[in-house]
């Protein structure tokens, strides 16, 4: 286990809360035509929830990026639906961390589960990171070249 990733340890857990508002919506997205909490927003929600897990383990200078997601989006959750995000870490390889999510919303058992999934994220050096973003290849790795079919 590398400096960086010592304190990432499987288990750690966050949540996010929010409630669906009118800017939350697949409408009001771009991803439908419903007022009913968009799959971009949960997916943000799952996000936040996989950064607040790991971020107060991080050294300076660390962060994380999105690599990669698998999402389950159940059920429809009107305006005003109060909506939890709980991720958790599952696997630390290298630098790559993989969460496990569950979204609930009311009700009981599986009754209230909105969405699930997974998401992959890099531990990268934020500067180095910055300074590849818009240059060709892969972010945060200047001078390489991206492979293509690979998230960069």
């Amino acid at each position: 286990m590398s400096e960086a990733t010592a304190g990432l340890s499987v288990g750690l857990q966050a949540t996010v809360t929010a409630e669906v508002g009118e800017d939350d919506t697949a409408l009001a997205l771009g991803s439908g035509d419903l007022p009913v909490l968009g799959t971009p927003r949960l997916l943000a929600l799952a996000e936040a929830a996989c950064v607040a897990a790991v971020a107060p383990q991080l050294p300076p200078g660390k962060t994380t990026v999105g690599a990669a997601v698998s999402l389950e989006h159940r059920r429809p959750s009107p305006l005003g639906t109060p909506v939890e995000v709980r991720a958790e870490l599952v696997e630390v390889t290298g630098r790559k961390l993989f969460f496990g999510f569950i979204a609930y919303g009311p009700g009981e058992d599986d009754e209230a589960v909105i969405g699930a999934g997974t998401v992959q994220r890099v531990l990268v050096d934020a500067e180095e990171f910055l300074r590849g973003a818009g240059r060709p290849g892969r972010p945060g790795r200047p001078g390489r070249p991206g492979r293509p079919g690979r998230p960069g």
